[in-house]
């Protein structure tokens, strides 16, 4: 048997959430053997990447993506195929999709086990959320079943009447049920009797076009949902993470349980970070279309600072892959739009210009920082094994990138399955030049290679038991990102 590495990235910049190293990467069989100090020669290897001049980071970790999604009359038009090459396409080499009913007949084990048989088609690896909209007597085993399957976070709403939304006792019975079962519930947090009757007067007003979104769904709604759902998540102990959180206030109400010993994590995603809500008095305000919508100039402004000291816990994209043609059906009506915009591919760089701005110094610790929500965290709060790190037995998914190269976006060249982007002529830095999952180069100056339906189902760990699972890496700049987080 040949003793020959199947990869070597050489000479790159090594940057993991607690610290960077000037290192080779060696891979074996689709996992990483062992780094080694750049100072030492690089081994020979079935294949080298120089990664000379250039950073070096984890595969990203996308915690919150919408695949092949029904939702009433309106289905995102990707499929695993789609979205999992878009993810490699832009550095994300893991993504975690939703289990949701499609209907009131459809059960919540049902949803996961359909979603996880579509998902053989991925090109790259996969976990999946359940997600309960009403409790029955079942709703226990069922959890059971899907923590047994490795899936162990449950997603509900407190908004979408009629849909989605899960009422008080269902969020407040499932909780428990996921103290039991050590999983991780996750809330989409929007007052809906707050936004129902907001809705219902500007549409009396006349005042109900896409060009209104914004004022229908008060910042007071999403801050309101978050306290309330904090305050039961304290009352069974359940660890609870918030998505898309668009608010300083509501990050706010994060950190302060947080302080008070609370296992909560906040969430946001990056057109909050990067868009304000002047977009729905554009030429296409069809673009921006998503719950929450996008909040005021000096809202994005205080998230951005929340961001910046450590507040805001991973950085998703919420993708959905709707069209313009599907967006354009009721502009005239948000209550029949499709909400949701596309953003797996766009998350690393629109993330990366947030938090670094069009320098791209990566002379800061900044760079560990957008590792930490770009990657690690996403992997360590979903109890992800094998992923957000590079070390000695972590899945080699690896991306290789030079922080100071800007693309302007054009949305109608991206690889996501839909025709528009809300980035589209933006300029963004740091784009990824190498993507490796599990091992292999599936991204590089050549184009995409595709390796065919080989992304795996990724079982993950319970909440608690993945962090006693977990040693934490020293910094050489001080304490552990683990222990600060």
């Amino acid at each position: 048997m040949s003793n020959t590495p199947d990869l070597v990235i050489a000479n790159g910049t090594v940057v993991n959430s607690f610290g960077r190293q000037h290192a080779h990467i060696v891979v074996r069989n689709g996992r990483i053997d062992r780094l080694l100090d750049a100072s030492e020669p690089a081994p020979a290897a079935a294949r080298t990447v120089d990664a000379t001049g250039r950073l070096v980071i984890p595969g990203g970790v996308d915690g919150h993506c919408h695949v092949a999604q029904v939702t009433g009359r309106f289905r995102t038009l990707d499929d695993y195929r789609t979205t999992s090459t878009a993810a490699l396409w832009g550095g994300t080499t893991t993504i975690i999709d939703f289990g949701i009913p499609r209907d009131a007949q459809e059960t919540p084990l049902a949803a996961v086990l359909h979603k996880k048989e579509l998902a053989q088609d991925s090109r790259c690896d996969v976990a999946l959320h359940g997600s309960v909209v009403s409790w029955d007597e079942t709703v226990p085993w069922q959890l059971e079943q899907l923590a047994a399957e490795g899936v162990r976070s449950v997603k509900m709403y407190t908004t979408n009447r009629g849909t989605t939304m899960a009422d008080g006792d269902t969020i407040l019975k499932v909780m428990r049920e996921m103290v039991r079962l050590d999983g991780l519930t996750y809330i989409h947090a929007e007052h809906d009797p707050i936004i129902a009757d907001c809705t219902q007067q500007h549409a009396d007003d006349g005042r109900i076009g896409i060009g209104h979104l914004h004022r229908t769904r008060p910042e007071l709604a999403e801050e309101i949902s978050v306290k309330e759902t904090l305050a039961m998540a304290e009352y069974t102990t359940a660890p609870v993470y918030f998505v898309h959180q668009s608010t300083p206030g509501a990050v706010d109400l994060v950190t302060e349980a947080r302080s008070r010993g609370q296992e909560a994590f906040s969430e946001t995603c990056p057109h909050y970070l990067t868009l304000d809500d002047s977009v729905y008095g554009s030429t296409f305000p069809e673009w921006y279309a998503c719950c929450p919508p996008m909040r005021s100039a000096e809202t994005v402004a205080a998230l951005k600072d929340r961001l910046a000291t450590g507040a805001i816990h991973t950085i998703a994209s919420d993708h959905s892959c709707y069209d313009l043609s599907q967006k354009r059906e009721r502009t005239d009506d948000i209550r029949f739009m499709p909400h949701g915009l596309p953003g797996v591919e766009t998350r690393m760089p629109v993330t990366f210009t947030a938090m670094m701005g069009r320098s791209g110094d990566a002379g800061t610790r900044r760079v560990e920082d957008f590792v930490e929500v770009f990657s690690a965290g996403p992997a360590r709060i979903n109890a992800v094994p094998g992923k957000g790190t590079i070390a000695a037995g972590y899945d080699a998914d690896l991306v290789v990138f030079d922080p100071a190269e800007e693309r302007t976006v054009d949305g109608g060249a991206l690889h996501m399955g839909t025709d528009f982007s809300p980035f589209d002529g933006r300029t963004l830095t740091g784009w990824p030049a190498v993507v490796i999952s599990a091992g292999r180069v599936v991204v590089d100056a050549d184009g995409f290679h595709d390796p065919g339906p080989v992304g795996r189902f990724v079982a993950r760990n319970g909440f608690i038991e993945h962090r006693g699972a977990l040693s934490p890496q020293p910094s050489p700049a001080g304490p552990s990102i683990l222990a600060a987080r």
